[in-house]
Order: C-alpha cells, then structure tokens, then sequence
C-alpha cells in the first residue's frame, strides 16, 4: 500500500463511528502480540491542555537524553503528526507499512465475529506497535475521548495517569455533570499508579480522590501539591514563572506560549516529572527548564501574523473560549478584534459566544469540516446580538482572508473554535505565509 491508499482506507473507518469499548482493541492487540505491555506509558487525560502538557513533557524527556514518544489526535495538517518521536513525525511508508499490517488482522476478526474496530482503535494500535518499534523510553498516550472506555485505557500499568481538568465538553458520550465527566475521565486511574491533575472544580477534585483512593493510586494535586506564580513581564513571545514542586523549587522557568492556563499546563507538567523522577529516571532542573523553554505546540494561542495581528487558537469549547478571553483581554486589551469562527453542532455555543463576542468588532462565521459540524451556520444568528458585521462564508479559506481584509493594522483576527476549522485555516496561512 502506498501512504495515500492506507490512509483513505484508514479514514473510510469512519463509517464505525464512536463505538466505545475495550472489547475490540484488546483483541486486536492479542493478535499482534501486546506491545503496548512493554511501554512506559504516561497517560494523558483530561478536557483541555492535554496537548501543550504532553508538548512539555516530551521536550523535557528529550533534553535529558531519553527516547521519547508521543501519540496525539487530532492532527493540525498532517496525519502523521500524530505519531512523534522526539518531536519527529512518523514517515509516511511506516504508517503505510503498519496499515497493512493491521488489515488481516481486521479482516480475521469480523470473520470471527467481533465488530470491526473503529478508526481511532486502529490509530490506537498504529501507536503501539509504531513506538514498540522504536524502542521509546516513554511514551506519552493521549486519551481519545473520556478515559474509562477509550482505547488507549487498554494500558494497565502507567507510569503516572494525568487528568489536566475537567470541563464541559462532549456530554452527549461523557456526561451532563463535571462530576459525571469526571467519573468517565478517572478510569484512566490504576491500582497502585501515581495520578497528577490540575482541576480546581471542588466536585471533580472530590470524584478523582475518590477514584483514587478506592485504587490506593497516589494523588498529585497541582495547585496545592505543587504552586505557582507568574514573574516579570507579560510578552506575546511568551513568560516566565516560578514553580514550587515537591521535590525541588524551580525558578525563573520561560515557556514559549502565552495565557495564564498555560502556567497551570507547565505546572502539570512539572508534577509527572516529579513523579518519573521518583521512579528513578535521571531528570534535573536543568533539563526542565531547558526542555520547557524550547516546546512547541502550534494553534494555541498562536500568531503567525504582526500586521494585522493574526492570531490562532483552538478554543473549542467554553473552557477554552475563557482562556482566550482572558489573553485577549490581557495581552491586547485596546485593540480592534475581527473573529473568525467555526464550531461543531454539538458543542456549548451560547456560552462560547458569550465570552468571545464582546471583544468582536466584526465576526466572520465558517464551517468546520467535519461530519459533526452540522446546523454550524447558526452561529451566526447567536454572535448577531453581540456583534453588528456578521457574515457567514461556508469556504474557510475564503472566510479567512475575508476576516484579514477587514482588519487595519493595528487590528487582531482571530481565528478560533472547531480545531478541524482552526488546523484548516493555519494551513492556508503557514502556506500563504512561506513558513
């Protein structure tokens, strides 16, 4: 198979849509000789920040000399951005190769009854065998979709499991509470397995420590366990912080992104450090704040653009509509905003439209492509009460040179909501723009 044929048969497994369950992949799994039972898996959870966090600590890992992978999804332009290793993309013909090794596999087991495995199952096992095969000391996995019941849950004994936060996002599978999200997100918890989070919200703080402790799994609660606090000035090129950890303090550390969720990311981060630390692995305050200073997670909070300021960010729900409210209103808090704006049908676009609306001058309404993104062009009728230019441009490139052409100089576009939407228009711009 060629790399173009593997993938269109890889993505024609969307027609299996969301089929949630350990069922398929454990025996997908069997067949190909369980190697994710002999990686060093940090998992990944959690509604926001999973991608910047995991971005940080594979930079760290790699500054210290270890082999480090990591699996993520979506992808900004290229499927193979899902597949890292030390922050190298798998190539083309070994995603193709371990396609066709997978399709026999497949085949067998719908003969033998089972459903076929979905498209993110069949990504899930990619990454197994793919960082098997290049020997990865640590392998950053980051969940699909919930926790209990995703694919990559088939890991049993990770190195530490990480909850980032839980947020109002995907009720329709998750749940209609936090509480209820959170349920679904801490059975990524193992007995016995150090667990790190982040989340502030009293009635998700209570469910996880309650997951925990009915799995004996050792809590790493960052805002209390671990603190933080912004030093110097704020700069569009990014900022400085101290973090007190509990093995050591770290100062003066700079991390390339902006926004005070990202404070709260890098403390995260440095808390499943700590944790690899106490295993044994060789890390120094060095390493870390060398391989923080260095990390680099594009489309949040992102400019690619001065003048106009063009100004990217995947807030595709209203955890992240907030954050990117409160950098809008700190970083650029006399300036002009034209949105650019595309949404999924099933996602909370009152509130997302609430926070973000009151900055816009002007709000240019797209759709996101994806199968998901139905009724999206009411949006347009949710922004008018906030915003008086409202266009709706189905064609998002044409969407977002329309944004840029309504921007003076001193003006900011900022391109935001769906990633499907937002990976499509950086990839216009990253072109137009010669990166």
């Amino acid at each position: 198979m060629t790399f173009e044929e593997s993938l269109n048969y890889l993505q024609n497994l969307t027609k299996f849509g969301m089929n949630f369950g350990l069922g398929r992949i454990a025996e997908l799994m069997r067949c190909l000789g369980n190697p994710e039972k002999n990686l060093n898996v940090i998992h990944l959870g959690g509604t926001n920040g999973k991608g910047s966090t995991g971005a940080m600590i594979v930079s760290v890992l790699q500054d210290a000399g270890y082999n480090a992978g990591i699996f993520t999804s979506p992808h900004l332009h290229s499927y193979t951005e899902r597949y890292r290793v030390n922050n190298k993309n798998i190539e083309p013909e070994d995603m193709a190769r371990l396609i066709e090794k997978m399709r026999p596999h497949l085949d067998a087991m719908v003969e033998q009854g089972f459903e076929h495995p979905t498209e993110f199952e069949v990504c899930t096992a990619i990454a197994f065998c793919y960082f098997h095969e290049k020997n990865v000391d640590f392998l950053v996995l980051e969940v699909g979709l919930g926790g209990e019941i995703d694919s990559t849950n088939i890991i049993e004994k990770p190195l530490v499991s990480v909850i980032t936060n839980v947020a109002m996002d995907h009720m329709d599978y998750l749940g209609k509470t936090r509480e209820e999200i959170a349920r679904v997100k801490s059975g990524i918890v193992k007995e016995g397995r150090f667990v790190v989070t982040a989340s502030g919200h009293q009635g998700v703080l209570g469910v996880i420590k309650e997951t925990c402790a009915r799995n004996s799994a050792p809590l790493v609660h960052v805002g209390a366990d671990i603190t933080w606090e912004r030093v110097g000035e704020i700069s569009t090129r990014g900022q400085y912080l101290n973090v007190k950890g509990r093995r050591d303090e770290y100062t003066s550390l700079w991390i390339p992104f902006m926004g005070l969720h990202q404070l709260e990311n890098t403390s995260t981060a440095v808390a499943v450090l700590e944790v690899i630390q106490e295993k044994g692995y060789q890390l120094t305050g060095k390493n870390i704040k060398n391989g923080l200073s260095c990390t680099c997670w594009p489309a949040r909070l992102e400019i690619v653009q001065e003048k106009p300021l063009i100004l990217i960010d995947a807030a595709h729900n209203y955890d992240g509509a907030k954050s990117l409210r409160s950098a809008l209103d700190e970083y650029f808090p006399q300036r002009r905003v034209v949105l650019v704006m595309g949404m999924l049908g099933d996602k909370e676009r009152a509130r997302v439209v609430a926070e973000l609306a009151p900055r816009a001058c002007a709000a240019i309404i797209t759709r996101p492509n994806s199968p998901r993104a139905g009724d999206w062009h009411e949006l347009a009728g949710e922004i008018e009460p906030w915003v008086a230019g409202v266009e709706v441009i189905e064609d998002i490139e044409k969407a977002v040179y329309r944004g840029i052409s309504m921007a003076g100089d001193e003006d900011i576009v900022c391109i935001t909501g769906s990633f499907y939407m937002v990976a499509e228009a950086r990839e216009y711009l990253v072109e137009d723009l010669k990166w």
